[in-house]
């Protein structure tokens, strides 16, 4: 047992303070007489077992031998310094920064390579400014356990959007009098992935909050994606949390399986209607060409046609002025004049046939200027 007296001595076993174990004897650790044994025997025997566990040598003082004097105070006392520099050296990866601290307060940056820092006054973190990190946004869905994340459109749909975003701590140089990004990282956020996670996935839920449908899961995915990582940076940015998004990677958005049918059914009819409208609108772009063309001659015509006229009018009217004054001037002439010019007009387009009424009875003379005309065309 460890509380036995290996000294040699004979007699009854003694106890690890130089008395007998409980029980022997009789009375339970008590003297031959049934008395508690004296406190100065336990004190006497205690010391007599220190002194055979460490011998004194010589004559001054010291522990196992080694006297304690001056040198040796100032070799241990060299010794504990030294172990207390070399514990606080340490080293930063070429993709990390160290975010000392002095009594738990922030004091400075330390970069790549080999730092010294007081041990039990001063701390530092060292933090992964390269490291890309990846939060993936998706939820339980369904009684099938399927992964989904529904969110609601404008238009009042639903969609299922599973996206991840990368981020990492930022390498920019804050402004003057502002904690380094690493800092902020460390002081600032009390558990950065779930943050990014929360803060996207609310970023993303009010983008396509703000959008329809159609666009969301045709051609407008490039836009919801750079307008959430815009939105998840600015919120970072007011938290102050020294974080960078790197990039938000969108799945192909889709409508939930219980709809899927029925949503492919409207998409249908969406097409079906588009491509009746560009029907039409071809059949039109052919027509009214035609029609304003048509449109436009009966318009220049009827130009022309005005032109004419009012040319006429006013050359009859300058006409009848001239007659006038011929008129004024000569009146039977021009009376004569206008009377031949009148039954020549009218009668320039008629067959004649020309009897002399001083012929007497019988044969009457007839000369038929017609054919004498054509024969001689």
């Amino acid at each position: 047992m460890p509380w036995q007296d290996n000294s040699g001595n004979k007699g009854p076993s003694r106890g690890p303070w130089g008395q007998p174990p409980r029980g022997q004897n009789g009375g339970g650790g008590r003297g031959n007489n049934g008395e508690p044994p004296d406190l100065e025997d336990i004190l006497q025997a205690s010391r007599q077992r220190l002194k055979r566990a460490f011998p004194r040598g010589g004559s001054g003082g010291g522990i196992g031998g080694f006297p304690l004097d001056r040198g040796m105070l100032g070799l241990i006392g060299a010794a504990i310094l030294g172990l207390w520099i070399f514990t606080g050296i340490y080293q930063i990866g070429p993709q990390e920064q160290g975010v000392k601290t002095t009594f738990g307060e922030y004091s400075g940056i330390s970069g790549p390579g080999l730092h010294w820092r007081a041990p039990l006054i001063q701390g530092v973190t060292k933090v992964p400014v390269d490291e890309q990190q990846t939060a993936t946004i998706n939820g339980e869905g369904g009684g099938s356990g399927a992964r989904e994340n529904l969110m609601l459109t404008s238009d009042r749909n639903i969609v299922d959007v599973n996206f991840t975003v990368d981020w990492k701590i930022s390498r920019a140089v804050p402004p003057e009098g502002e904690f380094p990004n690493a800092a902020k990282y460390i002081f600032n956020v009390e558990n950065p992935k779930a943050m990014v996670k929360a803060v996207a996935e609310a970023a993303m839920r009010e983008t396509i909050g703000a959008k329809e449908l159609e666009p969301i899961i045709t051609s407008g995915q490039a836009e919801v994606v750079e307008q959430t990582r815009l939105r998840t940076q600015e919120v970072l940015d007011l938290y102050d949390s020294g974080i960078e998004i790197l990039r938000v990677n969108m799945e192909k958005p889709e409508v939930p399986g219980a709809v899927r049918d029925a949503f492919a059914d409207v998409i249908k009819a969406r097409n079906e209607k588009a491509q009746m409208i560009n029907e039409a609108q071809r059949a039109a772009n052919q027509i009214i060409p035609v029609a304003e063309g048509l449109a436009q001659k009966a318009i220049e015509e009827a130009r022309a046609y005005a032109a004419r006229v009012e040319a006429d009018s006013i050359g009859q009217a300058e006409r009848f002025n001239k007659i006038y004054t011929e008129y004024s001037r000569a009146p039977e002439v021009t009376r004569q004049r206008m009377y031949l010019e009148t039954v020549e007009g009218v009668l320039a387009g008629m067959n004649k046939i020309i009897i002399d009424e001083q012929a007497g009875r019988g044969v009457v003379p007839y000369l038929p200027l017609n054919e004498l005309k054509s024969n001689k065309n």
